[in-house]
């Protein structure tokens, strides 16, 4: 076995060798490769967040925030898609990936890139501390606290801390302890000055979910100190373990990250409430694809940590800093910093202004919504409205990722209290929000609501409602679609559209939706039935393809041919080829892709294809598809990114926009994100993650401009 020592070294050495070798393989697997790997991409996409985080134009609680968004990100990369690779790897040679890549390849190329990620967030990190300091905001550690500062640390621990935590002594155990994988821990070791009593390991959760991450300490006027719980737990750990005869002690943060894959077996005789139950369960028994400790820990409890752990020197083993979980920083201590964050609020559409009902104004004419600009607050009144009205007798919607505290459950809720007929589509296999959304099925059955769990082996992603009014004996129907979630915190944050309409064709086709959810097994012809909405996973990629295909035909008649496609992913092979081949006859292609884009933009067979990625204050997250179709356009917001999951494996809707002004804000929404060069970064087959370049052009920072476009037509 190679030593510890030299491992140690190896994991902690400069990392611009790493640098180089990374640069070096990767280039040479993408001229091998026709597509770019998928998570390769999805690394690119995370760089792209440190990038903010980098950016000194940022203000300072957002690059904190930014920090935290990366951090995050990486966690759940590591317990979705590297456990997954892991798995692949352990299957063997069948695990071959469609990209052409083989998973073991994929892990390896991960790993060169993280330590290079890695590098690059430690150096961003030290230049935020110095940022602070400036503002004279503080981190300060447990051997940096005055006097009045460490009395009251003690007090804060005795009085909140101490009944929140439980010290395992580590060798005093049979086995090794589970460990949560969202959770910080922080590993002692234990040792008597005069060595009269052997040294021990102990491990200490620390309890940031139920106390505060960060405790604003006793500070000068105009200054602001603030220190870490896990620093108040060091600090205090001579309070905690002094009663075994200790008075040496050295401690460091490590943490674990699990794989995090929901196993849904196929017995018949359970429920899938019951396996998802299971599954959660089984959650927490992860097998680790990642360990990550202090660079500085102690030699020997490292050691002991990774073969109590089962773990080798092959795994996903990281040296990082002082401080893990960075996730915290996005909820970092607003109040510290003088410049607020001048985010702009959202305003109320024109169209739904004054005292007219929601209701009233999509009878009439549709009404697109686009978020964060717009306010969320119409939805929920268009439910509240519903939940009231004597004329509703129905009203059926599909919820994926709902709010904490969600005003739109309450809308239902009250429906059904008013004698309605409520129907809600809950997916409880929303990664990581599985438990919430048990949670949110017991309450609404709880309240009448008849609620649909989902499809078997089939994500439910479409976001739809649908309203019945029945007046006079005529059935009326009216509703939305949309491409976010029903949820008005994230409403807040993510870019998304929403259309609000009565338009009888799309309702229709709505209808035929919630008739299959409520009864897949024998209801798939109602799927296939639909006219209007483009469907997965029964229709959209035929539909898809022939609107593609049409506009190559048109391009090799010498007709204008044009595609423009905004969505979060595009990695799906079919559709990635068939837009290879339209860019070879000449076909106008222009991508806004916030996240993975498999596609190789830049070839000597076509022209290149233009490509960006925009990363702001506000998570692109809307879906937009527009083909020229001879001047005829087609335009589409929809649910489903371009991926092989969304595309073939999840129930989601593309729906078309008819209002030629809707469509014409759409198009000019995407317009200015297309001349985004502040926040806009190139989509290169080098990953390089170029920002675009301004040259001599006014500048335009995308989503700016969208709040000033939307706000000036609100006001004409």
């Amino acid at each position: 076995m190679i030593s510890f020592n030299r491992d140690f070294k190896k994991l902690t050495s400069n990392l611009q060798s790493f640098r180089e070798i990374a640069i070096e393989k990767s280039n040479q697997k993408m001229q091998k490769t026709k597509l770019i790997a998928r998570d390769i991409s999805w690394l690119s996409f995370n760089s792209r967040v440190l990038q903010e985080a980098a950016d000194d134009t940022v203000p300072l609680k957002e690059r904190l925030k930014f920090l935290g968004i990366f951090s995050n990100n990486l966690d759940e990369f590591f317990r979705v898609r590297v456990a997954t690779l892991n798995r692949m790897i352990a299957i063997g040679k069948k695990a071959n990936m469609h990209q052409l890549q083989n998973p073991q390849s994929i892990v390896e190329e991960i790993q060169d890139k993280v330590l290079i990620q890695q590098k690059e967030f430690e150096r961003i990190w030290n230049e935020i501390l110095r940022e602070l300091k400036k503002e004279k905001i503080f981190l300060v550690p447990e051997n940096k606290l005055n006097r009045q500062q460490q009395k009251f640390v003690r007090d804060y621990f005795n009085e909140e801390v101490r009944n929140n935590i439980v010290p395992l002594m580590l060798e005093s155990m049979p086995g090794f302890p589970e460990l949560n994988d969202k959770s910080i821990y922080l590993a002692c070791k234990l040792s008597k000055k005069d060595k009269s009593i052997p040294r021990k390991f102990a491990l200490v959760s620390v309890p940031a979910r139920r106390l505060p991450r960060f405790v604003i300490l006793p500070s000068r006027q105009h200054e602001h100190h603030i220190i870490l719980l896990e620093d108040i737990i060091r600090f205090c750990l001579p309070n905690i373990f002094s009663f075994f005869g200790y008075d040496e002690f050295s401690s460091a943060i490590v943490k674990v990250t699990k794989d995090a894959e929901i196993d849904i077996d196929n017995d018949v005789s359970t429920s899938l409430i019951q396996k998802i139950e299971k599954g959660l369960k089984n959650r927490k028994k992860g097998k680790t694809v990642r360990f990550i400790y202090d660079k500085d820990i102690d030699k020997g409890l490292l050691q002991y940590l990774i073969k109590r752990l089962g773990l080798s020197y092959k795994d996903n083993l990281l040296a990082g800093g002082r401080i893990h979980n960075f996730k915290d920083f996005m909820n970092f201590p607003e109040s510290v910093f003088n410049k607020k964050n001048p985010r702009k609020k959202p305003f109320v559409h024109p169209a739904l202004r004054g005292t007219k009902r929601v209701t009233d104004t999509i009878l009439q004419k549709d009404i697109l919504l686009n978020f964060p600009y717009h306010s969320f607050d119409n939805v929920i009144d268009l439910l509240r409205e519903a939940a009231i009205d004597p004329d509703v007798v129905n009203i059926k919607i599909t919820c994926y990722r709902l709010a904490p505290r969600s005003k739109i459950i309450n809308a239902l809720t009250n429906a059904v209290r008013n004698g309605k007929q409520v129907t809600v589509v809950i997916e409880l296999r929303a990664r990581f929000d599985e438990e919430a959304n048990l949670e949110w099925k017991e309450e609404l059955e709880e309240a009448g609501v008849k609620v649909l769990i989902g499809v078997p082996n089939m994500k439910i992603h479409a976001k739809l409602c649908l309203i019945k009014k029945v007046i006079n004996n005529k059935h009326l129907h009216y509703g939305f679609v949309s491409t976010g979630n029903l949820n008005e915190r994230t409403a807040t944050i993510y870019g998304d559209h929403c259309l609000l309409t009565a338009n009888q064709a799309i309702m229709a086709d709505v209808n035929r939706i919630f008739h299959y959810l409520e009864q897949p097994k024998t209801r798939m012809h109602f799927l296939t039935a639909c006219k209007t909405l483009m469907v997965c996973p029964t229709g959209m990629r035929k539909q898809l393809i022939q609107c593609i295909t049409n506009e190559i035909k048109a391009a090799k008649a010498g007709k204008q041919a044009a595609i423009t496609l905004k969505v979060n992913s595009l990695s799906d092979e079919l559709l990635i080829d068939k837009l290879q081949e339209a860019a070879k006859v000449g076909v106008e292609i222009k991508l806004v892709i916030r996240g993975i884009c498999c596609m190789r933009t830049e070839s000597n067979k076509f022209k290149a294809v233009q490509a960006i990625s925009i990363v702001d204050e506000y998570l692109e997250h809307a879906r937009v598809i527009i083909f020229y179709n001879s001047g005829k356009e087609k335009v589409f917001i929809s649910s489903a990114d371009w991926m092989v999951r969304n595309i073939d494996h999840r129930i989601e809707a593309a729906c078309p926009i008819f209002d030629k002004k809707i469509q014409q804000e759409l198009k000019d929404i995407l317009q200015i994100q297309l001349a985004d060069n502040i926040k806009a970064r190139i989509l290169d087959n080098d990953l390089s993650n170029q920002y675009v370049n301004p040259r001599n052009t006014r500048k335009v920072r995308s989503q700016v401009e969208t709040y000033n476009y939307l706000f000036k037509k609100s006001n004409l």
